[in-house]
């Protein structure tokens, strides 16, 4: 008798590169050791390592956990964005989720309240709201001082990953949504929805080639929550927080310029925010409070 694997109610995809010391924390936080209200809920995490020149070991990865998978990309382009693609199309799940940025840990809710939150709507859109470990942006308090020795003993002070919760008591708001859970949203660092809508629009733009991938990740989520009838549901409560490691995005020497004109030059028009009109769905863990 022949018997086939049912597949997933979620594809959490994680792009990683050159990233040993963050990714680790970072499937920590997706385990169902760590994440919470995920008895029964059937999701995998597929890691694609995009060509970091030591690679991903694959016991980091598994950790003896048959959702955990890994596949490397040998000759990868400097962008995430055909890793992501990758990523998504070797996975099985009725709805995915993208972590772009393999150096971003979770709170304890994100799995749970996303799949959740995927029922709101026929055509969701789900984010979390994003954060910076650190008292101050990355791109500012790393000018100051601020690394992973430092970073490490924020963490130790909150002896995370007892308590998931408290990272918000050790962060600052990120770039993409600078008034809080509440306000602008431009991107999403932890996105879930249907794989019907990530087919729709046809996954991440290849043509954002630049190191880091420039403006794709905005590109992709102004793509989503513009599509006729889709519904951006921002979840409360939960959050992303970026670790500090040499991403594109937080080096001092950042080129942000090429990232623009590139846009423009595939868009026709300069970058802006998108319009949202989210719904907002969760609970508020007493350290997440402030930020609203």
């Amino acid at each position: 008798m022949h018997f086939t694997r049912r597949k997933p109610e979620l594809s959490i995809i994680v792009i990683a590169y050159q990233m040993a010391r963050e990714l680790g924390r970072t499937l920590t936080s997706l385990s169902p050791q760590y994440q919470r209200g995920v008895a029964g809920l059937d999701y995998e995490v597929i890691v694609v390592d995009n060509g970091s020149p030591v690679p991903v070991d694959m016991a980091d990865v598994t950790r003896s956990d048959r959702r955990f998978r890994l596949h490397r990309i040998d000759d990868a382009p400097s962008s995430p964005a055909h890793a992501c693609n990758l990523g998504v199309q070797m996975s099985s799940g009725r709805n995915v989720a993208v972590v772009l940025d393999g150096a971003r840990i979770v709170t304890p809710g994100a799995v749970a309240r996303s799949m959740q939150a995927l029922q709101l709507h026929r055509r969701p859109v789900v984010s979390t709201a994003a954060w910076h470990l650190g008292h101050e942006h990355q791109s500012i308090s790393i000018r100051n001082g601020y690394g992973p020795e430092v970073e490490d003993a924020l963490l130790a002070s909150i002896a995370w990953p007892r308590d998931g919760y408290r990272l918000f008591d050790i962060a600052s708001l990120a770039g993409s949504n600078p008034d809080g859970a509440l306000g602008t949203l431009n991107e999403s660092c932890f996105l879930s929805l249907p794989r019907t809508l990530w087919n729709e629009v046809g996954g991440m733009d290849t043509a954002f080639d630049l190191p880091g991938g420039g403006l794709a990740n905005l590109d992709l989520f102004t793509r989503l929550v513009g599509l006729p009838d889709s519904q951006l549901v921002i979840l409360l409560g939960e959050g992303s927080f970026h670790q500090v490691h040499r991403g594109a995005s937080t080096k001092p020497d950042v080129d942000t310029g090429s990232w623009y004109r590139q846009y423009e030059e595939l868009r026709g028009q300069p970058y802006s925010r998108p319009p949202i009109s989210p719904v907002y769905y969760g609970a508020l863990p007493e350290p997440a409070r402030r930020w609203l």
